[in-house]
């Protein structure tokens, strides 16, 4: 492709050296490069891509792309930019042939419920015809293709690369979890959205937005600057106080709620462990509910869905069938099936709404006993460790914290912060003994999460509810060692097993 071709609705400050050049790729890590292909130094939050443009011009790059100019300025053609990343997203969806113009495109974002959100309404488009391709935290998938999603939105040039193979492959329609690192970092400003929705925004992500005014900021990027390129709506909860806000900001958003001054609500609701059902009203008529999800919280993410589904002007009865027919979210209240007479349930809560909202929905179910097992990720923002903990410690008759992902930092120091919650609402902490044989309500302490887990299923008596909060579908544990295997899910299994053998 020509460089003037990939500039097309990219802004450029200047242009130095010959334009009139074909390009055979585009990267924005110079070890990829090779020869005639543009390079996008990127500013990170850990290097800056300006430092590699001698080594990305000495493996074969002819256009550079950068913020300021270079010292090897001569030998390439530079492209002076304000913003690389922004560049990068514009000139990518150029590059690959502007993908998503003319898919019925949604982007999901918010704290809490995205995923759950995103398999609603591929259940949704799949039923109304429009072969969805689904780009997540889980997977990036179309169909039987399945990708591996090492971020919840990719990098501008992997995400256009993706959705353009999809397309190629018969996808019509497009729903993308769109995550604040993503809007920050402008890696979805060559998508043409055509619906946007907000689910919620509670504290998250801070050791990387600072304060939640920046946190809002970049949520708010989506539906200010991105929406109106695609002349698209925008979808908000307004059961949220940020989704309040943001729907005085724009009067014409479709709004979501309980309450019947919302413009999709719910008339009526049962709520089981067999799951939802309800009638909801929309725009376009009522919408018969009839989900197998579970907790009162999934009543805000169906209303989100229909709401996404509603703004794509699909019929009353598409909505109720596909949501009727969408497949259980991998480890978001995922059951594990057991002889124990109790339910267990493996949910991706890590945060310290998301583990209230779980718990309070659990509550809401009336077990014997909660018992929930925790853990907070290292490296991560600290600010939430004491709130989980104290969530987790209020809303459990037993909580058990140990080792979620400890990265590289000291797991006595993520414990010493999770104490700190735990301690507001007991005053001791329970030996495992003090749990297998005391009464009442207590907490505990167990650092290997592979005994935690077992523990915790030792302690099972009929009628009881155990959560499993934290890593959800995540199959992994991230260690200051490295990356091991470890799925919750199977861990359960194997100590059910061993307790059945004993």
């Amino acid at each position: 492709m020509k460089l003037m071709d990939l500039l097309k609705n990219c802004p450029v400050r200047n242009i130095h050296g010959n334009p009139d050049i074909d390009l055979h790729g585009l990267h924005y890590d110079s070890r990829q490069i090779n020869r005639d292909d543009a390079f996008f130094a990127l500013r990170g939050v850990v290097s800056d891509g300006h430092d590699y443009i001698g080594s990305a011009i000495a493996n074969g790059a002819r256009v550079v792309f950068c913020e300021e100019m270079p010292m090897h300025a001569e030998a390439v053609t530079t492209v002076l930019v304000d913003n690389s990343r922004q560049a990068m997203a514009l000139a990518s969806s150029e590059f690959y042939g502007n993908p998503t113009h003319g898919m019925q495109t949604v982007g999901v974002t918010g704290t809490n419920g995205k995923t759950t959100i995103t398999y609603l309404l591929e259940a949704i488009l799949s039923e109304a015809g429009l072969n969805p391709a689904v780009i997540g935290t889980i997977n990036y998938r179309f169909g039987s293709d399945l990708r591996q999603a090492p971020h919840t939105t990719p990098e501008a040039l992997e995400l256009m690369k993706q959705v353009s193979d999809f397309r190629r492959n018969g996808a019509r329609s497009l729903v993308i979890e769109v995550s604040s690192h993503a809007l920050d970092q402008y890696r979805v400003d060559g998508v043409h959205f055509q619906v946007g929705v907000f689910t919620n925004l509670t504290p998250e992500h801070l050791d990387y937005h600072q304060d939640m005014e920046s946190y809002f900021a970049s949520k708010y990027h989506l539906f200010r600057e991105l929406l109106p390129r695609g002349k698209g709506r925008a979808v908000i909860n307004v059961d949220d106080d940020y989704g309040q806000r943001l729907a005085a900001m724009l009067p014409d958003a479709l709004t979501c709620g309980r309450s019947d001054h919302s413009d999709i609500y719910p008339e009526s609701v049962e709520i089981s462990l067999k799951g939802i059902r309800a009638s909801v009203t929309t725009p376009l008529g009522t919408v018969a509910i009839n989900s197998p999800l579970l907790g009162d919280y999934n009543m805000e993410n169906l209303l989100c869905a229909i709401g996404a589904a509603v703004a794509l002007k699909l019929s009353p009865e598409v909505i109720a069938t596909g949501l009727a027919t969408a497949k259980g979210v991998p480890g978001r209240l995922e059951q594990v099936e057991n002889d124990r007479g109790a339910v267990i349930l493996v949910d991706y809560a890590h945060t310290g709404d998301a583990l209230h909202r779980v718990i309070e929905a659990m509550q809401e179910l009336s077990p014997n006993r909660i018992l929930t097992v925790f853990g907070c990720g290292g490296d991560r923002d600290r600010s939430k460790r004491p709130i989980m903990a104290e969530v987790a410690a209020r809303g459990s008759d037993i909580a058990i914290a140990t080792s979620d992902n400890p990265r590289t930092e000291n797991p006595q120091q993520i414990f010493d912060d999770v104490r700190v919650g735990l301690a507001r609402a007991h005053k001791h902490e329970w030996r495992r003994q003090d749990a297998m044989t005391g009464t009442g309500r207590g907490y505990v302490v167990i650092e290997d999460r592979r005994e935690a887990l077992e523990f915790a299923v030792s302690l099972l008596q009929p009628g009881d509810l155990l959560l499993v909060a934290g890593k959800g579908h995540e199959d992994y544990q991230i260690l200051a060692s490295g990356r091991i295997h470890f799925d919750d899910r199977e861990e359960l299994r194997s100590a059910l097993q061993r307790g059945d053998l004993q």
